[in-house]
Formats: structure tokens, C-alpha cells, sequence
């Protein structure tokens, strides 16, 4: 709250360190510590911790609706939409070959290892395997839970509808 913003900003004058601000809150030292760095003023060169700029930067980060992160970055987006459908191509243009499966053993659905979900990477695999394609850039980031938000929740709809047919379960909900 902004009360406690102005609290925090007056024990920081005071040089108060994180761990007294905190019991002196009733906060855990970890919430101090992330508000100070969050949402000090930097505009000196150095951060300085003010209530009311402090105040501003968080209204700023909680204003809503934002929009989905694939809406905004069609590198990822289309990174995203290869894996989910199976269909991945280097950057040469050769199909690369999907996670492997284990063999399908089922005696009442034979046919069920012709899904096309059987090469598509599910949202997890695709995450995690962001970070190793491209460990530097911080953009190409994306969690298993955003690239299912952006399937399944029409306002988020940057994917493909169809490309849900691909995940797993082959659910629409």
C-alpha cells in the first residue's frame, strides 16, 4: 500500500536495513527487498527508493488487461507454433525430428499413434527448451502456462485454434 511504501521510504533515510524494515512492517525480507529494487526512482544514476514514484511504477505494472506475450513477438510465436504441430524446420530448411515417443503399446486403440500429437513437443517441453536455443535472449522466454493461456482463453487467442488438437490429451478445455 502507499502507507507502506511511505514507511519503507522513510526507515530506508534512516539506513535501515532490509531485515529491520521487515520486522518493522511485518513483511517478509524478501517482499522488501524486491519492492526496493522493483520500484526505485533510477533517474539520478543510482536507486533511491521515493513513496510516490514507487507508488506510480507499481499501478503502472498492474494495469490490465496486458497483452499475451506470443500477440507481441512473432519470432515467438511461430517458434511456438512449429513445435506444437510437430512441424520444425532449422534454420536451413530441413525438418527436424520431434522429442521421441515411446512405442505405443495400447491393444484397443491402434490407431491412436497416428495423432499428430505423437511429433508435436507439449507446452513444457517447448518452454524449457527455449532457454537452451537461445540462452541470451531474454525475449525468446515463455512459460508452459502462457502458451496454454494463449490455446485455450479466447482473449489470449495468438495461437492457432486447431493447434490444440495437437496437445496431448487432444482437449479443447
Amino acid at each position: 500500500t502507499f502507507e507502506e511504501r511511505e514507511e519503507i521510504a522513510i526507515l530506508r533515510a534512516m539506513s535501515k536495513g532490509v531485515r529491520e524494515i521487515a520486522r518493522a512492517l511485518g513483511r517478509d525480507p524478501g517482499t522488501i527487498s524486491r519492492e526496493l529494487r522493483r520500484n526505485a526512482a533510477t533517474r539520478g544514476g543510482r536507486q533511491e527508493y521515493r513513496a510516490t514514484v514507487a507508488q506510480w511504477k507499481a499501478q503502472q505494472a498492474a494495469k490490465r488487461p496486458k497483452s499475451a506475450k506470443l500477440l507481441g513477438n512473432d519470432r515467438l510465436r511461430e517458434y511456438v507454433q512449429q513445435r506444437l504441430s510437430g512441424n520444425v524446420h532449422r534454420p536451413d530448411g530441413t525438418v527436424a525430428a520431434g522429442p521421441q515417443t515411446p512405442p505405443w503399446k495400447g491393444l484397443n486403440k491402434p490407431h491412436r499413434q497416428d495423432r499428430r500429437w505423437a511429433t508435436a513437443w507439449s507446452p513444457e517441453q517447448i518452454s524449457h527448451r527455449l532457454k537452451a536455443d537461445f540462452p541470451e535472449d531474454e525475449s525468446m522466454r515463455i512459460s508452459h502456462e502462457a502458451i496454454y493461456q494463449s490455446l485455450f482463453i479466447e482473449g489470449r487467442g495468438a495461437l492457432k485454434r486447431e493447434l490444440v488438437a495437437c496437445l496431448r490429451t487432444g482437449r479443447a478445455l
